[in-house]
């Protein structure tokens, strides 16, 4: 590809990132067809141009810091850790914004359902590959990545959805790394009522997480960040 930033085609991915004892198995592969935009979908489509502001406190965001003390810190805490993580090659689903996507050492593939999340994904983690595509059936093969991360849509999703994404997970990556909300939470997330900025309402599903319930709904695994706000663990496929 002559410019990996821009939004690509599967195809074209596969072209690009499986080389070598892969490129047999990627040749022959049929890719999944993408399901049609839902509920979902269409929050986080109306969310995009004022998501970053989330992370950086900043927007619609500005002046909430004092209602959130140490999240910048943590933030930061979280860049390190994202940075320190060995060089692989790595499908960040649901990457947004490419926020954190930039942060994310080794080739990475940036996937999400989003066509307006991936255009700022292009402009801000430039050195990625993007696709348009569905985290609950990961159009790729079989073995295609060294590292799934999967930044805030795990707790997204129900406890079926959350089953089946980590089994597509597992089966296209060797390690799977979870990043999601700190929360004692309940048994089942709750759905909560979200406003945004162009005045839409949304009912979006929430799950937060303690690192030990990620790490047994998981199998196994180990914690890399325990925080105020955020908690991420990482898992080796079973």
């Amino acid at each position: 590809m002559s410019n990996p930033g821009r939004c690509a085609s599967i195809g074209a991915v596969t072209n690009t990132v499986w080389r070598g004892p892969l490129l047999k198995r990627a040749r022959g592969a049929v890719l999944r067809r993408l399901r049609p935009p839902g509920a979902r979908e269409g929050y986080f489509e109306a969310l995009a141009p004022t998501y970053d502001d989330w992370w950086t406190r900043t927007g619609r965001m500005a002046n909430t810091e004092q209602l959130r003390p140490g999240w910048s810190e943590e933030v930061a805490a979280l860049q390190a850790t994202i940075e320190a993580l060995e060089p692989a090659r790595t499908l960040d689903v649901a990457c947004g914004t490419g926020f954190l996507t930039r942060w994310l050492p080794g080739l990475v593939v940036g996937l999400d359902a989003s066509e307006a999340m991936l255009e700022i994904a292009n402009a801000q983690a430039p050195e990625a590959i993007f696709v348009r595509g569905d985290a609950l059936s990961l159009p790729f093969p079989d073995g295609s990545f060294g590292r799934c991360f999967a930044s805030h849509i795990y707790g997204h999703l129900d406890r079926a959805e959350r089953r089946r994404f980590r089994s597509e997970a597992r089966r296209v990556a060797g390690e799977l790394v979870i990043l999601d909300t700190a929360g004692e939470g309940r048994e089942e997330g709750a759905v909560q009522d979200r406003g945004l900025a162009d005045g839409s309402r949304w009912q979006v599903f929430k799950q937060p997480f303690t690192p030990e319930r990620l790490i047994d709904e998981l199998d196994s695994g180990e914690v890399l960040h325990r925080g105020d706000y955020f908690v991420m663990v990482r898992s080796a496929a079973s």
